[in-house]
């Protein structure tokens, strides 16, 4: 059969066809060393700025050991660490950020916005303390970014799940006799030694609840919330290295060890965002949805059940700490009320707080909700700001299946959820002013808005 004369022609690209750029990949030692570098925010940079005073320079060895680190410290390294990025991706950089989401300006935005909103501060050296912060947490974001071309995403998270273990080890020796032999040695060498003692540390040092390395005990819920996700789903994908009944036993570990120290710690807001936490994880899982929602329904009411027995002296005595986060919220609504468009100042809650405080309500330097400190410190452009920020972030990183997960999945659905889980306890706490828990997780929230893509458009991937 002969041939046709003239056969369709074949659709051939232009050689001058411009085509879509891609981004080379991170170098994979960045993911390891930025991961190393949140590893130490969790373990020595546990205090708000705005109380940055408190903490002394290491005088030696143990010191640097066991002690918390200056701000300063923490600038300095995680100045190298951008350094190091800048080595690791520099190929990467210059195609990676036109292919970022339009919500990745926002931090950017609202940072811009804090500086604006200190130049009318009315504790000028507490703004610059809280700038600084909040300028780490903006370089841990677009860090993240940078870190989410890397090949491997493990050996970003792991030296993080790696720290969350002395963190327990050291609450779990706290409740166990170790916060009584603190306290002992404290009101015997060192009391009597200090000129003054700060308020905080002495509440602290009192009261029966653990708190571990953290600034407080609801800090050490925060760092369970966050990061105890993560380091489940990064034992269970240990597949090559352990037998699932070996998976399952680290795990049994690691989460009754958690839920231990979240108990010990006194947090109700804590234990109540643990079972939503729960929930949603449990949701996922691969079982059919009358066993899933009989399940979880079991966990909700046990978990309900152990918290009013838990603290059912806690509402007997009046719910004092619930009445008195009230004052802090009312106090802080009215600032940005009374300054609108500016605010007091980053960090300056506590200073508009005295002015305006009821003689009989209890004192503190941060509001208990950093959405209205927010409002407070740098007006609603700088709520509208951050808020938009986190409600967006939140919503387009979301898992978006729920099928067994490739390159990333289950791992990718844990750390979303951490991160949900701090911005929820935001609405009760001052997470965004704890540089373990914001550094932390504003570097997730980059790594997840720099895969999102990547990942969901996978099969089964989430």
């Amino acid at each position: 059969m002969p041939k046709h004369p003239n056969p369709p022609a074949r659709a051939v690209a232009s050689p001058d066809a411009p085509t879509p750029p891609v981004a080379p990949p991170c170098a994979a030692w960045f993911a390891p060393v930025f991961g190393g570098f949140l590893a130490l925010t969790l373990l020595k940079w546990v205090n708000p700025p705005v109380m940055e005073t408190l903490i002394v320079w290491p005088a030696n060895l143990a010191e640097w050991v066991f002690t918390a680190w200056p701000s300063a410290v923490g600038y300095a390294l995680l100045g190298v660490v951008a350094l190091a990025a800048g080595i690791a991706a520099r190929r990467a950089l210059a195609v990676a950020w036109r292919r970022w989401p339009w919500w990745t300006a926002l931090p950017a935005a609202w940072l811009l916005w804090q500086g604006v909103a200190a130049l009318g501060s009315v504790d000028a050296e507490l703004s610059r303390r809280t700038l600084g912060h909040f300028a780490a947490c903006v370089t841990c974001f677009y860090l993240g970014l940078v870190v989410s071309r890397a090949p491997n995403p493990g050996g970003f998270f792991w030296p993080v799940g790696l720290a969350f273990v002395p963190v327990l080890a050291i609450g779990l020796e706290q409740h166990f006799g170790g916060l009584d032999r603190a306290r002992e040695y404290f009101f015997t060498y060192v009391y009597g030694q200090m000129p003054a003692v700060p308020e905080e540390y002495l509440k602290r040092i009192t009261s029966k609840r653990i708190f571990a390395n953290q600034f407080y005990p609801n800090a050490l819920a925060g760092v369970v919330l966050m990061v105890l996700p993560v380091s489940v789903a990064l034992i269970w994908q240990m597949e090559r290295w352990f037998t699932r009944a070996a998976r399952a036993f680290l795990v049994g570990v690691v989460a009754l060890s958690a839920l231990a120290c979240l108990f010990w710690s006194g947090s109700k807001g804590g234990w109540l965002l643990m079972l939503v936490v729960g929930a949603l994880a449990g949701w996922r899982l691969p079982l059919p949805p009358w066993v899933k929602r009989a399940a979880l329904l079991a966990g909700v009411l046990a978990g309900l059940a152990v918290f009013g027995v838990r603290f059912a002296g806690f509402f007997e005595r009046g719910a004092t700490s619930v009445g008195a986060r009230f004052d802090y919220w009312e106090a802080a609504l009215r600032t940005s009320l009374q300054r609108p468009i500016l605010g007091s100042g980053p960090g300056t809650f506590g200073v508009a707080y005295k002015a305006i405080k009821r003689p009989e309500s209890e004192m503190s330097r941060l509001a208990h909700n950093d959405y209205l400190q927010q409002a407070s410190d740098s007006g609603w452009p700088g709520l509208a700001l951050y808020a938009t920020f986190l409600v967006v972030a939140l919503w387009r990183t979301r898992p978006r299946t729920n099928g067994a997960a490739a390159t990333g999945g289950h791992l990718r659905f844990a750390v979303w959820l951490g991160v949900l889980a701090w911005a929820l306890q935001s609405l009760i706490e001052f997470g965004l002013y704890l540089p373990s828990l914001a550094w932390c997780a504003f570097a997730w929230l980059g790594w997840l808005a720099g895969t999102g893509k990547r990942l969901d458009n996978r099969s089964g991937s989430a």
